[in-house]
């Protein structure tokens, strides 16, 4: 007699850190448990961050998830809570090997809503040999990044989810997290100073950095020799490993201010939940620990271009000969990096606000106004 087949599909996003990792733990988790079948499919980063995820939990049974969605999940129950499911020791495990805030970023309205299988903050990332031709090391101050910006070398994503996250970046790095308070999105004094000296930075950039994400930045460090220096974009170890790109980039810590601060930058990483409506949860649940564990995370999980969630992972000695210690070299942005909101509205104001940011980068205008609009913006999204 034949096996019956318990097929399973999940949805992830489109690069070799977001699915190749995912069809290689399937493939292998198939391999041990015959009856099952995981079949993942792809979408772009930005309909990652963009797209409603009541809509994706109709159809997929797992979805890795951007965790501003949290509040999101806990509102409408499109998700189910991990409780319910992995276990509160094996919740309680992935909390004590958290990096920085991933696994707390996940956690909303006191229940787990995915497990932090990936983390990521924006990082610095160089082209040594091409700083070496231009007479210098990986900056390490303001004025070192704006000094080498000036002569051209330096790219910055700068599509409006990006510039969003800068302008969050250099607030809390100037003394105030955003979106705190009830009535603004930070003081007009901080405001006014994160955005002028983005638009410092971005006068100097070439245009087409505005229409490139984190990954698009890369690959132009990696496929040409235009660029020696990026200060802050999600970091990716892929680039990092040989042979995966045409060169590979030294990541490292972010710049210092004036303050003798190193740049604040903003949680990214990704999270595995769980739909709702999957009417094979405890499946789901068996293999979303199969990708969450220790030694999955740091070894095979790795090998396939992942970017692991586990601290121990971060730590590993192996993991970072083969990335010239990309995880051992950023883990300090992770670790202090800060956890923007994630009540119901706030994906409103994350897809409205970075536009009118992008918009004075590139043309200029007047700060008073575009914070008073994106404070209308952020009263909105609080309802």
């Amino acid at each position: 007699m034949s096996q019956s087949v318990t097929e399973l599909k999940g949805i992830t996003w489109g690069h070799t850190r977001g699915y190749v990792p995912m069809t290689a733990t399937a493939q292998r988790f198939e391999e041990l448990n015959p009856g099952v079948r995981i079949t993942w499919s792809k979408r772009s980063l930005q309909a990652f961050a963009d797209q409603p995820i009541d809509e994706l939990a109709k159809e997929y049974d797992l979805l890795v998830i951007d965790h501003p969605w949290a509040g999101f999940a806990a509102q409408t129950g499109v998700i189910a809570p991990l409780e319910d499911w992995v276990g509160e020791d094996f919740l309680a495990d992935q909390a004590a090997n958290t990096v920085g805030h991933s696994h707390e970023s996940y956690r909303y309205a006191d229940q787990q809503w995915a497990l932090a299988i990936d983390a990521a903050t924006p990082v610095a990332s160089a082209r040594m040999d091409l700083l070496e031709q231009a007479g210098g090391g990986m900056p390490q101050t303001w004025d070192d990044l704006m000094d080498l910006a000036r002569k051209g070398k330096v790219a910055v994503p700068s599509i409006p989810q990006d510039t969003l996250m800068n302008f969050y970046m250099l607030c809390c790095t100037l003394g105030e997290d955003p979106c705190v308070s009830d009535g603004e999105v930070v003081s007009e004094a901080v405001g006014t100073e994160a955005l002028r000296r983005l638009r410092d930075l971005s006068v100097n950039l070439d245009p087409n950095c505005f229409d490139w994400n984190p990954i698009k930045v890369y690959e132009a460090m990696t496929r040409t020799d235009d660029f020696a220096y990026c200060p802050f974009a999600y970091g990716y170890a892929n680039y990092a490993k040989p042979n995966y790109a045409r060169r590979c980039l030294k990541f490292a810590d972010l710049v210092a201010l004036e303050n003798g601060k190193r740049c604040r930058t903003t949680l990214g990483g990704t999270g595995l939940a769980i739909s709702a409506s999957s009417s094979h949860k405890e499946i789901a649940a068996e293999y979303a620990r199969f990708v969450a564990n220790a030694d999955m995370q740091k070894g095979f999980y790795i090998e396939f271009g992942g970017q692991p969630g586990y601290r121990q992972a971060w730590l590993d000695e192996t993991a970072n000969q083969v990335s010239d210690n990309y995880f051992v070299d950023t883990l300090p942005a992770l670790d202090r990096a800060f956890l923007r909101p994630r009540y119901h509205g706030h994906m409103n104001f994350q897809d409205n606000a970075g536009a009118p940011i992008r918009e004075y980068l590139m043309d200029g205008g007047d700060e008073k106004a575009l914070l008073t609009h994106l404070n209308k913006l952020y009263q909105t999204s609080k309802g």
